[in-house]
């Protein structure tokens, strides 16, 4: 199927990361954007991981965060502009007034920012809470290409409160950025199956590969269709993992199994 038939291609950016190294973290994530776009002249929309541009350096974040995002979002937006292509620019740890932000940013195909998302949930496993302010509020967003999509980082699969929450106020996939490691990758292929089948949406998560300090990262980025079929999986290794997906697929799946229609959130706790 073509574009025209309703398919977007999808690129994942399953890069390696420098521990604590953003010049370096910039210049390498440039050259996998670079080769996605000629590698596959029709991609439409490219996600890289979380925390691309430090890694996981905590005791050092204050000095690496980049103040404002100013100078990756500079980058992100200049290059969706130029190349005609939405990016989810992973998340980049960010300094925002003496605090430290795990934040997405998101930008259309005329290089124009619409969406910032900070990271909800914070992972105590890798010290995040006590280095990392949590964000506030969800957040969705529509890509130039009519795509409406929810946003979530990494620990944030292990609640389903969010992605419900995303789904019923209109979102049609949950993109992922992250930093999963070894040795659960169980989880990350059940949570990510699971969040697509349960919310009948397009679930795109892009994971890292290679070696942070102690901490081994798997890869095995996914796409994931409303009926929780894989579209496409990486390797273990660094790659650009690509898939095709149709946004009407949403509401035929929702449309044969209409479990939204179904929800009795009167008798939930909560009352949601």
């Amino acid at each position: 199927m073509t574009e025209q038939q309703g398919e977007l291609r999808v690129a994942l950016i399953q890069g390696d990361i420098k521990l604590g190294d953003p010049e370096a973290n910039h210049a390498h994530m440039q050259m996998l954007l670079e080769r996605a776009v000629e590698q596959y002249p029709d991609l439409k929309l490219a996600v890289l991981p979380e925390m691309w541009n430090t890694g996981y350096a905590l005791p050092q974040i204050h000095e690496l965060a980049d103040p404002e995002g100013q100078t990756s979002r500079a980058w992100l937006s200049a290059f969706a502009k130029k190349h005609e292509l939405s990016i989810v620019g992973g998340s980049i740890a960010e300094k925002r007034e003496a605090q430290i932000y795990n934040t997405m940013y998101v930008y259309n195909e005329a290089g124009e920012e619409v969406s910032r998302y900070d990271k909800l949930h914070l992972f105590r496993l890798m010290d995040e809470e006590k280095y990392l302010e949590p964000g506030a509020l969800p957040e969705m967003f529509e890509l130039s290409n009519g795509l409406t999509a929810g946003a979530s980082i990494c620990y944030d699969i292990r609640f389903p409160e969010l992605a419900r929450t995303l789904a019923l106020s209109g979102a049609r996939a949950l993109i992922v950025p992250a930093e999963w490691p070894h040795p659960r990758m169980h989880h990350w292929r059940t949570l990510l199956t699971a969040r697509a089948i349960e919310n009948q949406m397009y679930v795109i998560a892009c994971n890292r590969v290679g070696k942070g300090g102690d901490t081994e990262f798997f890869g095995h980025s996914l796409i994931i269709d409303p009926w929780g079929e894989i579209v496409a999986e990486g390797g273990e290794g660094e790659e650009i993992v690509t898939g095709m997906i149709r946004p009407a697929l949403v509401d035929e799946v929702r449309g044969r199994i209409p479990v939204f229609e179904d929800r009795r959130p009167s008798i939930y706790f909560g009352g949601k």
